[in-house]
């Protein structure tokens, strides 16, 4: 007796290998790292924005140490020493912005229409574009500390301290990136991105010890600061780059917050990017 064989519903048709791994990490790792491709050929094809993240550091770190060091410490190189950390922080936490106002663009397009239909990971537009951002940090950071250098700032941790403080701020800067990632996909426009972005990033930056001593700011102005995540990476960058202070504690601090903000947003943004597109 020959077996009979029961075709499949016409309704229900089978699961590729590619849909069927599409939810496991390893497949939703290696579909961002494709699409993060995609986001540095954008930056090769578009040379401004390279002069932008070379020039804005260098903006920066002028304006800040020469205009302000003075008044702030009666020393503008005591004053560049004690900025150097803050201004890489306040630049890459600054440029995570750009990240929604990316993804927000994206969607206006419809080129997020097409990566919906491909057998991706739905995670991976976004991981993608995250993984890709974070090369362009790297040349902002690169970019302070040559800044620094040429003015005379010359770290005490040495090489090993500063890389470490560049690496905790780029890794904080991983994190930051899934709150403008859940921005970008809850604002209608890409202006409304960085208009809310500059809203959240102003008082986490200026709030924060990046720019003053908490010491010399008022009662109630300290408390704030003390508890900002920012002034955590901040006081950690300082301890691993000059060698002053101890740097467990704020390490310890900065993976915390690290760990929260990627738990709490990489699930909305995902979430949020699923509802819009």
């Amino acid at each position: 007796m020959s077996a009979v064989t029961t075709p499949a519903p016409s309704g229900a048709p089978a699961a590729s290998p590619a849909a069927a791994g599409r939810s496991t990490p390893l497949a939703g790792t290696l579909h961002g790292l494709h699409l993060a491709k995609r986001s540095l050929l954008k930056l090769k094809a578009n040379p401004g924005e390279v002069v932008g993240l070379v020039m804005q550091p260098a903006m920066f770190v002028t304006l800040f140490v020469f205009v302000f060091g003075q008044a702030m410490m009666g020393d503008w190189q005591a004053y560049r020493d004690f900025l150097m950390p803050g201004i890489i922080a306040q630049s890459v936490i600054f440029a995570t912005l750009g990240t929604g106002f990316s993804l927000s663009q994206d969607v206006e397009r419809g080129i997020f229409d097409r990566f919906r239909s491909l057998p991706i990971a739905r995670s991976a537009p976004l991981t993608g574009a995250i993984l890709g951002d974070l090369v362009r940090y790297t040349i902002t950071v690169t970019m302070v500390l040559l800044v620094g250098l040429v003015i005379g700032f010359r770290p005490e941790g040495g090489l090993f301290g500063t890389a470490a403080a560049a690496a905790l701020a780029l890794l904080f800067a991983f994190a930051l990136c899934w709150m403008s990632a859940f921005v970008g996909m809850l604002a209608r426009t890409p202006m409304t991105v960085q208009a809310f972005g500059m809203v959240l990033m102003f008082p986490l930056t200026f709030g924060s010890s990046a720019f003053v001593d908490p010491d010399d700011m008022p009662g109630w102005l300290q408390a704030v600061a003390s508890h900002n995540p920012v002034s955590h990476v901040v006081d950690a960058m300082r301890a691993l780059m000059l060698g002053t202070g101890e740097a467990a504690a704020p390490v310890a601090w900065t993976l915390v917050w690290t760990a929260v903000f990627i738990a709490v947003f990489a699930p909305l943004a995902v979430w949020s990017y699923l509802r819009r597109v």
